[in-house]
């Protein structure tokens, strides 16, 4: 980690090779991220196919616990392929990976609904999410590593940026093929049977994307370590069982993967929630805004990945996190402006005071669905947040029955039809049932999701050449993907579920901003103070 390559900005030509590792990789990985999101975009109509057999809103939350289960298992695939990428060889791996995903996601599509074969479609559904989150755990450290060795020195954050794409680009692929099955056979089909086409349409791409990279040779940086027969022969311990390793592990986690997961899933899924959860934005409306802004943003990873050879992957990333963690506040204050005045306006004139007993009020943090809340305040608290209304807190006498005042109107939470009571008094008081199609500003919206995507490139684009050159050839690939995989399937993957617990807490719809804000702040304070730059660094050192 400390030699330094001489010559590194010697004018290099991309040859014909190196753009077919490049194409080749960037192919399958975009296969892999499109397979994993696929999922979430249709959630709603996967808890009615697979969890039909229990109560609407149990059925959406073991759905939402299948997706967790994706990302909870990421870390444990980049243990299992990172040793065998490390053992033997980058190319070899990433083809079981993309094999593995695209069967997974093929197979979600022909599985039959709970309606045709019971308890065990749910339960084949979360054994084909668990191989998703364990091969995507091992794709992006396989294909990062086999671009970034494949480059020529002072170009691996250029080469390496099209591998930064990828996420963002699966994400536009399942948001366009879903919108655009869903508009050509209408809403009924789609629910019924429609929604098995993304899924299916995985196959063909596999088999593309593998033809592919069955062309490619193997990594020429791993080629020469093997031959000279210094490959690790046991790549986890030597990678994390002796703390001069460990140590850019876990710097590699807090100071710069744990800030670029919020980031990343603060700018594009969160944004994407916020706007249909919280704003209560038409679902087809806010994919159709995102989906412009990923499209105008994603040239940017190239742009940073490019600026990264120049002046270096520390400062463009820490320039993402103080990005995020000054402007998240307002730009979500303008993402309401813009999309929902109605309830801006609300939130504004119609102060919400909920009043309980303090010790009855849970911090309602539930990553896997399977956590219940049932204490009167627990009851108003997640009400009132799935209403996006904010609310002031009151601490009532022990043992009081949790209620909210609106306006005049006061409702105890054990009120007969309380659910119903509520949403009524709620809509009396100006708080909007979903925004009005008419009165989104959709170009600022759009402005505003592009900006966010911006900060996504900023930190994510740089990434993948800032880890590769952190870690020896040896344990690269373990090195690599732990800290990786649990700052993004962790601290990334369960930001929605962290941000509705801080919200439903302290009574404000923007006060979840906080984990992503916080988080960023860590990051860039220990990624300044401890991690160096990298870019002149010899990755072929053993």
């Amino acid at each position: 980690m400390t030699t330094t390559h001489k010559n590194q900005h010697t004018k290099h030509m991309m040859t014909p090779e190196e753009r077919k590792v490049i194409v080749a990789s960037s192919l399958g990985t975009i296969v892999e991220w499109y397979d994993f999101y696929i999922y979430g975009t249709l959630a709603t109509i996967l808890a009615k196919q697979f969890f039909s057999g229990v109560p609407p809103t149990a059925a959406f939350i073991f759905t939402l616990l299948t997706f967790a289960a994706g990302f909870a298992v990421r870390p444990f695939g980049a243990l299992v392929f990172g040793r065998a990428g490390d053992l033997f060889g980058r190319r070899y791996t990433f083809i079981v990976t993309i094999t593995c995903m695209g069967m997974g996601t093929f197979l979600i599509g022909l599985l039959p609904s709970f309606a045709s074969i019971g308890l065990a479609a749910p339960i084949i559904l979360i054994l084909l999410r668990l191989v998703q989150g364990l091969a995507l755990g091992g794709e992006y450290g396989g294909a990062v590593i086999y671009v970034a060795e494949h480059s020529p020195a002072g170009k691996r954050g250029l080469y390496t940026s099209w591998i930064q794409t990828t996420a963002t680009l699966g994400l536009f692929m399942a948001l366009l093929l879903v919108l655009g099955v869903r508009s050509y056979l209408g809403e009924e089909a789609f629910s019924a049977w429609g929604w098995r086409i993304p899924f299916l349409v995985s196959s063909l791409l596999l088999a593309v994307s593998l033809w592919i990279r069955l062309q490619l040779n193997e990594s020429p940086v791993f080629l020469k370590m093997k031959a000279a027969g210094k490959t690790s022969k046991a790549p986890l311990r030597e990678a994390f069982g002796t703390w001069k390793h460990a140590r850019i592990a876990i710097l590699a986690l807090l100071g710069a993967t744990a800030g670029e997961a919020v980031v990343w899933y603060g700018g594009q899924f969160y944004a994407l929630f916020f706007l249909t959860t919280t704003l209560s934005v038409k679902a087809a409306t806010a994919q159709i805004m995102m989906v412009i802004a990923l499209a105008i943003a994603t040239p940017f990873f190239i742009l940073f990945g490019w600026l990264s050879d120049k002046i270096g992957r520390k400062p463009i990333v820490l320039a993402g996190f103080v990005l995020a963690a000054i402007t998240y506040f307002p730009i979500f204050q303008g993402l309401t402006h813009y999309a929902n005045p109605d309830l801006e306006k609300a939130l504004a004139q119609s102060p919400v005071i909920v009043t309980a007993d303090a010790s009855e009020c849970s911090f309602q943090f539930n990553p896997t669905g399977t956590a219940k809340f049932v204490s009167s305040c627990d009851t108003i608290k997640s009400a009132l947040t799935k209403l996006s209304v904010n609310y002031q807190n009151v601490s009532a006498p022990a043992g009081t029955i949790a209620s909210v005042k609106i306006g005049e109107d006061v409702l105890a939470a054990d009120a007969k039809d309380f659910s119903s009571e509520l949403k009524a008094a709620i809509v009396r008081h100006g708080y909007p049932s979903s925004a009005a199609p008419e009165k989104i500003n959709k170009m600022m919206t759009i402005a505003l999701l592009t900006l966010l995507v911006i900060y996504v490139t900023l930190v994510y684009a740089p990434l993948a050449a800032w880890l590769v050159e952190m870690f020896p050839t040896r344990i690269r690939y373990s090195g690599l993907s732990l800290p990786y995989h649990i700052g993004n399937g962790w601290f990334g993957g369960f930001l929605p579920a962290t941000v509705f617990a801080i919200a439903a807490y302290t009574g404000n719809i923007y006060s979840g901003l906080w984990y992503p804000v916080a988080v960023a702040v860590g990051s860039l304070v220990i990624g300044l103070l401890f991690l160096p730059d990298t870019r002149h660094i010899d990755i072929t050192a053993e």
